[in-house]
């Protein structure tokens, strides 16, 4: 119970900091999640982007409205569906995608890179027995 608590705490610390890090380079974690589906999946309808992020359309439509604000998506009618709208990458988005993408890893690296090879092949395996006991969990 305890070391599970202390895992909390210290995932919540380091997401933090990773996102903390990913804003002085131009954009949240959470921000980043969006653009990097996009970049990965194409464009795609709002409804697909929240279901990929695991959350309510609202949100979702509320982040990319933002998004487009600021230039980083744009949104067009979807063809198969004129009632639906596709989100898509802007040239803007890519390169503060690259930028939010590279703060990121900076401060993973810093976090994690003094435990070495060895320690991080540990870590890792210890990771995915915790990801198999939480997949297993009713």
């Amino acid at each position: 119970m305890r070391t599970g608590l202390r895992y909390l705490s210290l995932a919540h610390r380091v997401r933090r900091i990773v996102d903390d890090q990913m804003v002085v380079g131009g954009l949240s974690l959470a921000r980043v999640k969006i653009l990097r589906i996009i970049d990965e999946q194409g464009p795609q309808r709002q409804v697909s982007l929240a279901d990929s992020l695991g959350q309510a359309p609202r949100s979702v439509t509320q982040a990319v409205e933002a998004l487009e604000r600021e230039g980083l998506v744009s949104r067009t009618v979807d063809p198969h569906d004129q009632r639906a709208k596709l989100v898509a990458l802007t040239p803007a988005g890519v390169e503060r995608l690259a930028a939010g993408v590279a703060a990121g890893e900076q401060a993973l690296h810093q976090i994690f890179g003094p435990l070495g090879p060895v320690r991080l092949a540990r870590l890792g395996k210890l990771l995915d027995m915790v990801d198999d006991a939480v997949a297993t969990d009713p």
